[in-house]
């Protein structure tokens, strides 16, 4: 069974990112101080860059609380769309629901200043979610019922909606125009891409009522503090509510089946889970790997990227990838997990 792939602050892709320069070049320290000043915040400490490709994220302190600056690359949301995310956590954050929602400053959640948008967060603390504690995985199944038992309520009308479009067909044009598949493996890759983009597409068929999701629900980004938290909703969008589980999930067939059991038994007490969606967990785990490798190609621009993951120019990691689309074709063809 195929993991997730290995995953950053983000991994969305956007329909508005030609010819937008990825570089985050403009953002310097002048420009982080001024553009915190400008909403009345005063750094009194140092800013520390955190773990973060899609946007920029830095921690800091004034004279009385520890905050976190997210800057936005352009090009990915609009606006609009960044306050429909601002707007959902803190519906979720008014409900009890233990999510880093954006501090409200002068009535605002989504800053301006030259050229750049940003929000600032509380910084929190927490330890690292343990997917293969089960106690943890009760917790997580009640926190994301809650989650989704209001989510349900109304739908996001800007936010992209997570289908073929967006991961699939989308992210193929792109990895067909990379220039980062070494020639001598295109044959190859695109001989196993095309067939499982084909059948994940045939398999990717929601029948179900679409609900707003966190959308990228992996362990990086629960922190535990007596209890799950989530960050980063930048993600957010429409789809399934099996999205927000399946990624908790690790190790063989039967061990996801105990895992997914603990989930759905303490979600249904929240919100009510559709057996039926358990088949789309393959599919979206084919959608997800396909997006992730058109995310990188198409972030390569950014001098960050290649930094960080000098392993997508080798040759290596696309011969792994040719292998790890033939065994999620194999999973495409077995029969679902069924509760």
């Amino acid at each position: 069974m195929n993991q997730l792939p290995p995953q950053t602050h983000s991994s969305g892709l956007s329909n508005t990112d030609e010819c937008v320069d990825f570089s985050f070049a403009n953002l310097n320290p002048d420009v982080i101080l001024d553009a915190l000043e400008s909403i009345d915040i005063q750094v009194a400490t140092g800013l520390l860059a955190l773990n973060s490709y899609e946007n920029r994220v830095y921690q800091f302190a004034d004279d009385h609380q520890r905050y976190v600056v997210k800057f936005y690359r352009a090009g990915r949301w609009t606006d609009t769309q960044i306050q429909e995310e601002h707007d959902f956590a803190l519906e979720l954050a008014s409900n009890e629901i233990p999510l880093v929602a954006p501090c409200v400053i002068n009535g605002n959640t989504l800053h301006h200043y030259q050229d750049t948008r940003f929000a600032l967060f509380p910084s929190v603390g927490g330890r690292q979610f343990e997917v293969d504690n089960l106690d943890q995985l009760e917790w997580m199944g009640r926190f994301i019922g809650r989650m989704h038992r209001v989510a349900q309520s109304s739908p996001f009308v800007y936010r992209a909606p997570l289908n073929a479009s967006t991961h699939l067909q989308t992210p193929l044009i792109q990895l067909q125009h990379s220039q980062l598949v070494p020639s001598h493996l295109q044959t190859a890759f695109f001989a196993i891409l095309n067939p499982v983009i084909e059948a994940t597409t045939e398999l990717y068929q929601p029948k179900n009522e679409l609900i707003r999701l966190h959308g990228d629900c992996h362990p990086g980004n629960i922190l535990w503090r007596d209890g799950p938290s989530f960050v980063d909703l930048d993600d957010c969008r429409m789809g399934p509510a099996v999205q927000d589980l399946w990624m908790m999930l690790s190790g063989d067939k039967h061990q996801q089946f105990i895992q997914l059991d603990t989930l759905i038994e303490a979600y249904d007490e929240f919100h009510t889970f559709a057996p039926e969606q358990t088949q789309l967990i393959e599919p979206l785990r084919a959608m997800r790997m396909v997006h992730y490798m058109a995310w990188l190609s198409e972030r390569w621009q950014d001098p960050a990227f290649p930094q960080a993951f000098p392993w997508f120019a080798e040759d290596k990691y696309w011969e792994g990838q040719i292998l790890a689309l033939k065994e999620q074709m194999s999973a495409l063809q077995e029969a679902p997990i069924r509760l």
